[in-house]
């Protein structure tokens, strides 16, 4: 009966030891055991690439959404000078037509003017 508590107890260190012994990578990240002093200084320059590849990415990617921006407030300022411009190009239009009449109506002596204030109406009174 000794003998059987004996290889129990074997065969459950040698389970414990078999799991300690091999550990799988993830446990090593963990522990810090595969990421030493050695590991960084053997992929010193890998890792320094990949730091200036990131950094460049986060550079670009701040430069692009600045861009963006501009290109926004640069196309509302632009629909703003083309609304601004119908309305001069229509109130320009409008002085040549008025200025072509005038010339016309005095060409012709007809003797009209031009209103400055709009027509009144007149309220005759019921009595």
């Amino acid at each position: 009966m000794a003998e059987t508590k004996s290889k129990g107890t074997d065969n459950f260190k040698k389970k414990n030891t078999q799991k300690r012994q091999s550990p799988t990578w993830i446990s090593d990240i963990r522990s810090g055991r595969s990421l030493s002093v050695e590991f960084f200084k053997k992929n010193a320059w890998l890792l320094m690439v990949f730091l200036v590849a990131i950094l460049s990415l986060m550079g670009l990617r701040y430069k692009t959404k600045t861009k963006m921006e501009e290109i926004k407030r640069l196309t509302a300022e632009l629909q703003r000078a083309e609304s601004s411009k119908l309305q001069e190009k229509a109130a320009y239009m409008s002085l040549i037509r008025e200025t072509e009449m005038k010339r016309l109506v005095e060409e012709r002596g007809l003797g009209l003017e031009f209103q400055e204030f709009p027509p009144y109406e007149l309220q005759l009174e019921k009595d």
